[in-house]
This record gives structure tokens, sequence and C-alpha cells, in this order.
């Protein structure tokens, strides 16, 4: 006898849009799909990646914490047969779909591992977050019993709203990580997203104009050459792929040493709201700090608030950094009697009367 309510799934369907904006509204919407369909829980999974900090039901997390901790995400029986169905165009699979009895499917490991969550049937919605293909994988205890094929029917029927909310989802997670990395960009911050695995979803203008041979993008994802700053970097992808939040990570600076440059200092932020939509993945903004920056508006700035001349800025600049003005003048192959000179002047004009005034003034400045 079925156990699904079509009008209670209708009202869910009907609501999913809710997780466009806010993707942690994701639990509450499949609660309210199992609770439609007489069943204990339900996970959101990507077919050919499949990661632990997807949205899942609470009455089925320990569970899917034990399916990812003993890797069973790597070969999931399930996965392997039902994926080829749905991309052959159906819309939901259940366990009678991929096995030919239940004797067979009862040997299989997954199941024996389910039997200890008093887990055993399935129905898999497939859908689209662009060409992505993903399914919303239901699942029943032992005596909540096997979905009916027109259970399975009823459910498939939540495909079109499924991709729909997916799918924009996504678009509207890349457009809101957009504005922040942009939104870095118009204060002169280089920044760049990533997602759970690491991979770069955007860089803005500031943060192209870094890259160079000790620091790049390459396959997708940010490389450096620096070993330390690699291995630093590395750890912290490691746990952001078991850890769906980045807030915890308490993640230190990361100093990149390059070869013919000053550092570039590495900050994470942790990404929130609409960007974290699941299937775009977005999981942190990398803010990078150029401490080789020629300081292009800071430049511009000094000069105009106190009237200098661009070799006077530089030089001005240089000197803030706790340079000497013998240095100066090798940093910028002239005299030191032109770096006199010009110190005499940036004084006046600042109205400043010593290297340690000019620095704290430039200080406030910055």
């Amino acid at each position: 006898m079925t156990r699904l309510d079509i009008d209670r799934l209708k009202l869910v369907s009907d609501r999913l849009g809710e997780a466009v904006l806010d993707p942690a509204r994701w639990p509450d919407l499949m609660e309210d799909i199992c609770g439609a369909s007489g069943s204990i829980g339900a996970c959101l999974l990507q077919s050919d990646i499949r990661t632990p900090d997807v949205p899942m039901t609470a009455s089925t997390r320990e569970y899917f914490k034990s399916y990812f901790d003993e890797q069973f995400n790597v070969n999931d029986v399930r996965a392997i047969r039902a994926v080829p169905l749905l991309l052959a165009g159906r819309a939901a699979v259940n366990d009678q779909d991929i096995f030919a009895s239940e004797t067979e499917m009862l040997r299989d490991p997954l199941y024996v591992h389910l039997g200890t969550h008093d887990l055993r049937w399935f129905t898999a919605v497939g859908f689209f977050a662009g060409s992505a293909l993903w399914g919303l994988s239901i699942q029943r205890t032992v005596s909540e019993g096997a979905f009916e094929e027109s259970e399975k029917r009823a459910l498939g029927a939540l495909t079109r709203r499924l991709t729909e909310t997916a799918t924009l989802s996504k678009a509207v997670g890349r457009t809101v990580l957009s504005g922040v990395t942009n939104a870095f960009g118009f204060i002169r911050k280089a920044a760049i997203s990533i997602d759970r695995l690491g991979a770069v979803i955007e860089a803005n203008a500031a943060a192209e104009a870094i890259f160079d041979d000790d620091l790049f993008i390459a396959d997708g994802g940010l490389s450096i050459r620096d070993k330390n700053a690699q291995r630093a970097f590395a750890d912290f992808l490691a746990q952001l792929k078991v850890t769906p939040d980045v807030r915890p990570l308490n993640v230190a600076p990361i100093v990149v040493r390059r070869s013919r440059k000053r550092p570039v200092i590495i900050h994470v932020l942790p990404v929130d709201g609409a960007a974290r939509s699941p299937f775009l993945g977005g999981r942190a903004i990398l803010v990078l700090s150029d401490m080789q920056a020629p300081q292009t508006a800071q430049l511009d700035l000094l000069c105009r608030a106190f009237d200098l001349t661009p070799s006077e800025g530089r030089i001005a600049l240089f000197l803030a950094e706790g340079k000497s003005p013998e240095e100066a003048a090798q940093e910028f192959v002239i005299s030191r009697e032109t770096v006199r000179a010009h110190l005499k002047a940036i004084f006046r004009k600042t109205d400043t009367h010593r290297q340690g005034e000019l620095i704290a003034l430039i200080g406030r400045l910055r």
C-alpha cells in the first residue's frame, strides 16, 4: 500500500525555490519530501563527485557520515548502476531497477552497511544543475518498505522543479561570488573564489595582475611554487573537502615567498548565503595582498594630497617602508644628493621633519 501523499508532495515541490537564495533551506525541504513520501531521510548527491558537505536531513546524518567516513561514496553500487539509467532519461530509479533480486541486493557491501542503520530501500530522483547530474537520494528503513512503482513515478515528477531550482541556484551563486570578487577589485584588492575541491571559480583583475611564475592558476586551481606555502594551502584544501564550513578551520594567513619579488599574503574568508549553493560548491574567498605592489593608488593619492612630484612620491613611499636614503639612491639609480633634495621637498610639503614622522603620516594615509 502506497505511503506517498501526492498533494503534500506537490506543496513541497512548489516551495523548492526557497533554496535558491537560501541554500540552508535544503534540509528542511527534504524533510518535507520525506514526510510526504513516508521516508526517513534524504541527501543530495552529485553523480560523479560525491562529497560530505552536501545538504542532508538530520534524520540520516549519522548514516551519511559513516557512508563518507567508510568511503562507500567511492564505489557506491547505487550510483554505478543508477547513473546510466538517469542519464538515459529516467526521472527516478529505485532498488528494483538496479538489482535482479533482493538476494543479490542484500549481499552487496553497501546494503550490509545500510542494515546496520536499519536502512534498506531508496529512490533516486535525477536532476541537472547546468550540465552536472545530481540525485535526490530518498531513504527508507526496512519496516517502511520498498518504493512502489507508482511512488517512484510520483517522486520522478519532482525532476523538472529540482532541475529549475538547481540551475537557478548555481547561476545566482555564481553571480553573488562574482559580485564579491569584483567588490574587492573596486578597493584594489586581489580576490579569488574557490569551490569545495579548490578549483578556482573566479579571479578578479587585481588577482590576475599578481600572477607570475611563482603564483598562478594551472589546471583550474591555484598553483604555488613556494613549497612551504603550497603545503599550507594543500592542508587547507584537505580540510575543506571534509568540512562544510570554512569558519571553524581558523586558517592562518599563508605567506607565499617569491623568487624575485616580495611575498604575497593569502587570507581565507568564508562564503555565505546564496553563494553557498551546493551546485556551485563555492566555499572560500582568497584575498591576496601583494607586498611587491607598486601602490599606484597610494602614490597617486599621496602626490595629490601633498602636491608631490611622482619622483618625490615614489621616494616617500620607499622611505615609509623604513629604508634609508642611501638604499633609495640604489633603488632608483640616482645620486644621494638627488635623494636628499627630494627628501627636503617631501618634508616641506608634508610638514614633517624626520623620517619617523613621514612613516606615521603615510601609515595614516594607508
